[in-house]
């Protein structure tokens, strides 16, 4: 099998998987269902993955990465604090919400699943995507937008704005423009 190949069928495993281990859960998904909707035999996502967990892994690693170069540009940029907050916010819930975007709920709800090792490598990017999170709540803080620039106000935030995979629905209610307006209001206040 070719490379390009084999890196296509890895990243078919990967979408796919984080797709139906957010429908159906890790424990509800089988490594079976994941190559049958891959078109793949049952064995073969073994092949790209020593095991259900690894893939796991991975699902949680893209959604991370694919996350990561927005995140780093906004809070890179040259942005008065509140605007890079609602940039910030906006850019996450694309990541979080957007079509085709399951890895990061997947990473909310299923971390305690992976073993320690595996955890331990998912977390160097998490905390590469936390820092900036915290560089932006030091700024709004230093600023006096925000009270504290505390990590328990950054993981506040972040957790709030999370929790919008359990309820947002495309097409119902409010946007994802409207949703990060809110909760920059929210968080911040009125602008004066």
């Amino acid at each position: 099998m070719s490379a390009v190949i084999a890196d296509n069928r890895r990243a078919d495993l990967v979408r796919v998987a984080a797709r139906l281990f957010r429908e159906r859960g890790f424990d509800g998904t089988s490594t079976r269902d994941i190559a049958d909707a891959v078109g793949m035999r049952s064995g073969s996502p073994f092949y790209h993955f020593r095991s259900k967990q690894e893939l796991l892994a991975a699902v949680m690693e893209q959604g991370l990465v694919a996350g990561l170069p927005a995140a780093e540009a906004i809070v890179a940029g040259g942005l008065p604090p509140r605007d890079k907050f609602r940039a910030l916010v906006r850019a996450h819930l694309e990541t979080v919400l957007g079509e085709g975007q399951d890895f990061i709920p997947v990473l909310l709800y299923d971390w305690r699943r992976l073993t320690p090792a595996l955890r331990a490598r998912v977390q160097v990017l998490r905390d590469r995507y936390d820092q900036l999170w915290q560089d932006v709540v030091s700024e709004l803080s230093a600023a006096g937008l925000l009270r504290s620039d505390s990590a328990v106000a950054r993981l506040l935030l972040l957790g709030a704005v999370n929790y919008t995979v359990l309820w947002y629905q495309p097409g119902r209610g409010a946007d994802l423009d409207q949703i990060a307006e809110e909760a920059v209001t929210m968080f911040l206040g009125s602008q004066p």
